[in-house]
């Protein structure tokens, strides 16, 4: 079992990591008391591959002291349990920036300390985590982005960003747009099958269906645009830490033309190793009218 412990000073960004460890497959588990560490540990082991990546934030609520902790990660480390420590920073007036923005207090800050002064406490409080650090980030000057490509480069199997999972969808716009889409093409330019008495009860599914959309120079044309387009478009987006993408396809109903596109699309960015999947929302609502 791999076990990552997220530390370091509270607005540095911490949850925000678990976040991203999540999306790489990390069992993630925020402020988690250093005395029940090692018996979740164990729990973990025993529960078998539902647990092989574990992430656990610790921070300086609810205690004072670490010395429970570096108790417990070095009988972990006896174990031989695979363990490691990152440890997140900011410089104070970023901090302060921060919580100045969300309206919370920070967690040292009471009546008798200036947010200023429970920032500069808990950086004091958190030197013996940081020296034990395997990994430090500062986090001052990086955007969402930059510290989703910092934890990939870190934890990402050969420290390499990944190009983000993508969802096609097909769509009927009687129906409504996807609330869940990021980019919408509409494909009602192209020839309708609803109009062929012979397919209009069949769908994009259907290899004749889907010669009838796809078999000319406008549909591949468009094909091969749009795939261009989200070539390009798939680093960006990764870069600036989006964790996954939905490109919705929309026809009148969501049978044919849309169904057809949706998975040619869907083909077409499997073969340049995307990882991608179709869904078709409406394919099974009735036909087109």
């Amino acid at each position: 079992m791999e076990l990552v412990i997220v530390s370091g000073l509270s607005g540095a960004g911490k949850s925000g990591a678990a976040d991203f460890l999540e999306d790489l497959g990390y069992f993630c588990v925020d402020n988690m008391p250093s005395a029940l560490l090692e018996r979740f540990a164990e729990f973990c082991r025993e529960a078998g591959s539902r647990f092989e990546k574990v992430a656990l934030v610790t921070d300086i609520r609810g205690q004072t002291s670490f010395d429970a902790l570096f108790e417990a990660l070095e009988t972990l480390r006896q174990s031989g349990l695979t363990l490691k420590l990152l440890y997140m920073e900011a410089p104070t007036p970023v901090i302060v920036r921060r919580y100045k923005e969300s309206r919370r207090p920070h967690p040292l800050q009471g009546r008798e300390l200036s947010v200023q002064q429970a920032v500069e406490k808990e950086r004091s409080l958190l030197e013996p985590v940081r020296r034990r650090a395997d990994w430090i980030l500062d986090t001052g000057d990086t955007t969402l982005g930059q510290l989703h490509n910092e934890i990939l480069r870190i934890f990402s199997p050969g420290g390499e960003a990944r190009l983000l999972p993508v969802t096609v969808m097909s769509f009927g716009y009687k129906y409504g747009l996807p609330l869940e889409a990021d980019l919408v093409m509409d494909v009602r330019f192209l020839p309708n099958p609803y109009y062929v008495p012979e397919l209009r009860e069949l769908t994009g599914l259907d290899g004749q269906v889907r010669s009838y959309v796809l078999d000319n120079r406008e549909a591949r044309s468009f094909l091969d645009r749009l795939t261009e387009m989200l070539g390009f478009l798939l680093p960006l987006y990764t870069r600036e830490g989006k964790a996954s993408l939905t490109v919705a396809i929309g026809c009148t109903g969501g049978r044919h033309r849309s169904v057809a596109v949706a998975s040619a699309l869907t083909d077409a960015l499997v073969r340049q190793g995307v990882n991608a999947i179709s869904i078709n929302r409406d394919c099974g609502r009735g036909t087109e009218r």
